[in-house]
Parts: structure tokens; C-alpha cells; sequence
């Protein structure tokens, strides 16, 4: 089976690496340069509970297996790749307010927050400890799937931007680019933010999806301060451990394709982030960047057929492009070559149906 994917973020190589790995012939055609949009923004945070918490719906179960998948998926990619990405299963601390304190009976003291973060505000009302969050460095994640796709047989061609697809009897059958054209017996849209842009395609055959950005910044300590051990959430931030800077996220802004940085979101993040950790106001702002998360009206993600045959779509991850990447890939391989049932809450057409809004 001859497989194109248009887009070589995380979405894309994964599922090209599980197709490759199961004999398609896969080429993967990225505009610019591999897992470089919002895979290379991302906080590489796999934050289920973080997340969707204890919710019980079809994207929140979605999150909880795919973060089951992750141990195994890390080594896998490790052992591929050649390439290390830090994947790390060293657990969250969720601080909450006065409020929530009341729906957790076994939440941490502050003085038991504070014991194992101690940059944490002795103000706080309390904390809950989520030990089975994880994350990875998204930034080392992107080269090593594309190495271990590639070594695995796969052709990936960057800065080659799909242009337009050819449609004959309610089926793709060609996509063109400015290069090449290619001929397939399937074609999956993973172009995160841009997966709804493309020529030559009816407007029901295209998934809804918009651009939502996010800024982030990263601080570095002083000589002698550590940076903490764990993802630590509240105070509507997440703050995220690297080695020598602490990653601070995110805002949400509905401005299109627009990623440039600002020094309102900077000033927020950074106020946010101090309500949480008062000794951060003498860490140095090293980075600041922005990236675009592909959201859907229904904030549920887009895995599976469009109404064209030949014709797929893995889009919508919105924050949990890096939290649902393995079972993405499984889902995808699995409608692909095994013609699998769609999973209905995910299923592209619900949008053309009238079921999303």
C-alpha cells in the first residue's frame, strides 16, 4: 500500500513510522523543516490527569491509554532513532485552591507540597500529586521520529509544501506539489494548524480546524538555585522542568496564523508563575516563542476518514498533540490496513453530520 502524509509534525512521523513498521510504502511531505511548528513549541508534557483530570470522556480515555503507551513508545523511538529525548515518568503536582481542596480528601498539605517543591509559595492552599504524569523533550522528540522513520524505509521530503489534490469520483487520487506529483492509495491530512488549508478539495472534505496560539517562555536560575524536579500546574500555568531553565506556559489567543511573541503574554506567564514560586523573580527570561495548536469546534481531535475516499485526517489535538501521539499512530495504522471501526467521537464527518458545532 502506497501511503502520502502532508505534515511531518509528531502526528505525522509517528503514524508514518507505525505504517512503515507494518510494510506501507510511506512518504511524508513537511513545507518546512520536520516536527518545527507546534511539536518543536510544545512543553512535552504527556499530562493526562493534568489534563482532562478525572473526566470520563471519549478524548479524556483517549489521553489516559495513550499515556500508557508512552513508556514503551519512548524506548521504541530511543532504540529506532539512535537519539535520546528524555522521556520522563517523574510525576505532577496539581496546586489548588481553597475550592478544590474540598474534592481532594488526600490532597498535600502546603508544608508536604513545599516538602517536595520547595520554591513553592507557602501560601498555597494545598497541592495534589499526579506520580504517573510524564513528559519528554519535544525538541530532541522531532529529529529522533524522523530518524527512525527514515531508517525504518520511509521517504521524507521537506520544504515541499502540498499544493493541491486531485479528486476523480468522490476520491483523492493525486495529490501536487510545487515539485512533484504523487499518486497514492491513501492520503492522510497531519498539518496540525494548517490541516484545513489545501486546494483542490471540497469544503465538507476538509476537517474545521483553526489555528489557536500559544506563547510560552522559559526562565534560568542564578548560580546555585535549582530547578524543580517536577511539572508543577496551577495559578493557570504550567511550569516544566528542563536541565539549567524551567519552561512556563501557556497562553491561548484566537489571531490565525500569527506567531509572533509579545510582551503582554511574557509579562503574564511571568506573573502567573510567580504567584505559584515568589523566588522566580530573580531567574533571567532566556526564551520566548510561539506556536499555533490546531483546535475543532468541539475541542475533541479529527482521526479518520473524510467524506472523499482515499482520504484521511489527523488533526485537533489541540494541547495533547505530544500526550496522544502513540495512540494516534495506532488508531490511524489500524483504519488504514486493518479497516478498522472509526472511533465515533473522533470521526471527521460528525462536523458535515451536524453532530459538532
Amino acid at each position: 500500500m502506497r501511503v502520502v502524509i502532508v505534515g511531518a509534525g509528531i502526528a505525522g512521523l509517528s503514524i508514518g513510522w507505525r505504517l512503515r513498521q507494518r510494510g506501507a510504502e510511506v512518504t511524508i511531505l513537511e513545507r518546512g523543516q520536520p516536527a518545527m511548528a507546534a511539536t518543536w513549541a510544545a512543553a512535552g508534557m504527556i499530562a493526562a490527569a493534568g489534563e482532562m483530570g478525572e473526566l470520563q470522556t471519549p478524548e479524556a480515555e483517549f489521553g489516559r491509554y495513550s499515556s500508557s503507551l508512552w513508556p514503551d513508545f519512548a524506548k521504541e523511538i530511543e532504540a529506532a532513532s539512535g537519539h535520546a529525548i528524555d522521556f520522563r515518568r517523574n510525576g505532577a503536582l496539581m496546586v489548588l485552591s481553597k475550592d478544590a481542596l474540598a474534592s481532594h480528601p488526600d490532597a498535600l498539605t502546603p508544608s508536604a507540597a513545599r516538602a517536595r517543591e520547595p520554591m513553592l509559595t507557602p501560601a498555597i492552599p494545598g497541592a495534589f500529586w499526579m506520580p504517573d504524569e510524564s513528559q519528554v523533550d519535544a525538541r530532541a522528540l522531532g529529529p529522533a521520529l524522523a530518524a527512525a522513520f527514515v531508517r525504518a524505509g520511509g521517504v521524507l521530503s521537506v520544504n515541499e509544501a502540498a499544493v493541491r489534490f486531485t479528486v476523480h469520483e468522490d476520491r483523492v487520487i493525486a495529490l501536487h506539489t510545487a515539485f512533484a506529483f504523487y499518486e497514492a492509495d491513501v492520503f492522510i491530512l497531519a498539518a496540525g494548524a494548517w490541516s484545513g488549508e489545501f486546494g483542490g478539495l471540497p469544503p465538507e472534505a476538509l476537517p474545521p480546524i483553526r489555528p489557536v496560539k500559544g506563547e510560552m517562555i522559559a526562565v534560568a536560575p542564578p548560580a546555585g538555585d535549582r530547578v524543580p524536579t517536577s511539572v508543577i500546574w496551577g495559578n493557570e500555568v504550567y511550569l516544566v522542568p528542563r536541565t539549567g531553565r524551567l519552561l512556563i506556559g501557556a497562553t491561548a489567543a484566537e489571531a490565525g496564523f500569527d506567531t509572533s511573541v509579545t510582551d503582554a503574554a511574557a509579562a503574564w506567564l511571568s506573573s502567573r508563575a510567580l504567584g505559584l514560586m515568589p523566588g522566580l523573580a530573580t531567574w533571567q527570561v532566556v526564551e520566548r516563542w510561539a506556536g499555533l495548536r490546531p483546535a475543532t469546534p468541539d475541542g475533541a481531535p479529527v482521526l479518520g476518514p473524510t467524506s472523499l475516499g482515499r482520504l484521511f485526517v489527523a488533526s485537533g489535538q489541540y494541547r495533547n498533540g505530544i500526550l496522544f501521539a502513540p495512540a494516534v499512530a495506532e488508531t490511524l495504522a489500524r483504519l488504514v490496513l486493518e479497516h478498522a471501526a472509526v472511533p465515533p467521537a473522533f470521526d471527521p464527518r460528525r462536523f458535515q453530520r451536524g453532530q459538532g458545532t
